[in-house]
């Protein structure tokens, strides 16, 4: 008989890992409700009529695609396999796993819009699927953990968001950089430079800066048809620097020929003068004129946050786009949203050991016992104690006190009850702390006192 083996490009989480996921989620879940966000799922499964020309041709080959039920093959004919894989497909795969949260989002809001109440805020945290290569830090099976708010152009949305990252943020303890443009700025730059319409190549390249530096960057735009005027007046883009308000007011200097890049930078001001209104130090909030993420999907302001200290990639990212909806015949759904990535975030809090101490205890009191007549006594004791609210259980069987104890050891649970016949006599039980090694005799309800004290 083999031995059992994962999926390549899955894993398994041990109660350690999903204590530390589960505290990660319940953070961001957190703070979405508190921000007035409403809980969705959607299906595993979606019709590949559903999935496929959302993602261009590279995201419908990484999709799963999943066989039709009963004999499929008895449908395909040699004209099918000699036409190749698309043609194959549809004739023996309708459905798909989920890509991503983005698409079903959009299914469920045209399927649902009778029903809604808009500007309809959501939250969703589920796994998505891609027939991708595995590689370290890319999986086949991941969470995604998005909030989104369509039917409205407010920018208060967009500084939400950016409270939103903070408060997350802070609860999680990482220190973070939230760098934050406009698709339209970036627009303004490609008109500034006589590019215009030219504003993706442009942003392609630019969005490289950090990681190659200027003139591999310029070498970039030139192989790509630039002419070297306008590269030459892209100088004054690089050195725009300084504080937030600085880089404003260079900006608007550089961008004042461009409706468009002006417009960009009033949306912005806007969402600055809006988190501002809340009092929030604009320590970790940076404007980035070469911040580019995914262009052709956002329209207007464009998110993204690392965290500082560590050598990783964004651990949060998103922007305004609109017409979410517009593939399934609902057009004109404008909307805002953000995507935390909780891979990322835990690798963040690995490395820098921010995740909350005991996390990984789950117990935190056992009933240990000398015989079935101690077992007998603990029993409602142990109902008490969790209906104090106290993670308790009891060694489910007589063994050996040592075995017990090992138990409790091995379970990292810091604190034991002790029952033989002298407790039962007395009522006074041996309570045992077992980080310290401290035992002390105490009634039932001191011992709760002190647990709840401590917990």
């Amino acid at each position: 008989m083999s031995k059992p083996s994962l999926v390549k490009g899955t894993r398994d989480f041990g109660p350690d890992k999903m204590v530390k996921r589960n505290f990660i989620f319940d953070t961001i879940k957190q703070t979405f409700q508190r921000f007035g966000f409403m809980p969705l799922e959607t299906p595993t499964m979606e019709n590949l009529s559903v999935l496929m020309g959302k993602y261009g041709d590279e995201g419908d080959q990484l999709l799963f695609k999943v066989l039709n039920s009963g004999n499929f093959s008895e449908k395909i004919s040699q004209h099918d396999l000699d036409e190749g894989y698309k043609k194959l497909t549809s004739k023996i795969s309708e459905k798909g796993l989920r890509y991503d949260l983005t698409v079903p989002f959009a299914r469920y809001v045209t399927m649902n819009r009778g029903e809604l109440t808009f500007p309809f805020k959501r939250y969703q945290i589920q796994p998505v699927w891609r027939a991708d290569r595995p590689q370290k830090g890319r999986y086949r099976e991941f969470y995604q953990c998005d909030a989104d708010v369509v039917g409205t152009d407010s920018l208060i949305c967009e500084a939400e968001i950016v409270l939103m990252i903070h408060e997350v943020f802070k609860n999680l303890g990482i220190d973070f950089t939230l760098k934050i443009n406009n698709r339209k700025i970036l627009t303004g730059l490609s008109e500034m430079i006589g590019q215009a319409g030219q504003e993706g190549t442009l942003a392609v390249a630019i969005d490289k800066l950090d990681k190659i530096g200027k003139e591999k960057v310029l070498e970039e735009l030139t192989e790509r048809g630039f002419s070297q005027e306008s590269i030459l007046k892209l100088d004054p883009v690089f050195e725009i620097a300084g504080s937030n308000a600085e880089k404003f007011e260079k900006l608007s200097v550089l961008l004042q020929d461009s409706e468009t890049g002006k417009k960009g930078i009033e949306e912005l001001q806007k969402v600055w003068s809006v988190f501002n209104a809340f009092d929030l130090s604009e320590e970790h909030v940076e404007l980035d004129i070469t911040l580019a993420r995914g262009l052709s999907y956002y329209t207007g302001a464009i998110f993204e946050v690392k965290a500082n200290g560590v050598q990783i990639g964004s651990i949060t990212g998103g922007g305004r786009y609109d017409n979410l909806t517009g593939t399934f015949g609902m057009p004109g759904v404008s909307g805002v949203g953000i995507s935390f990535g909780v891979d990322r975030i835990y690798d963040v809090l690995e490395e820098l050991n921010l995740f909350p101490e005991n996390q990984s205890v789950i117990t935190k009191l056992l009933f240990c016992y000398f015989d079935e007549q101690a077992q007998e006594y603990a029993l409602p004791l142990l109902g008490k104690a969790r209906k104090a609210g106290i993670n308790a259980e009891i060694y489910p069987e007589t063994a050996k006190f040592k075995k017990q104890l090992d138990y409790a050891d091995r379970k990292q649970i810091p604190f034991v009850c002790i029952i033989g016949s002298e407790e039962i006599e007395t009522g006074q039980l041996t309570f045992k702390n077992m980080i310290s090694g401290e035992q002390k005799k105490l009634s039932f309800e001191e011992i709760l006192q002190e647990l709840q004290a401590v917990l």
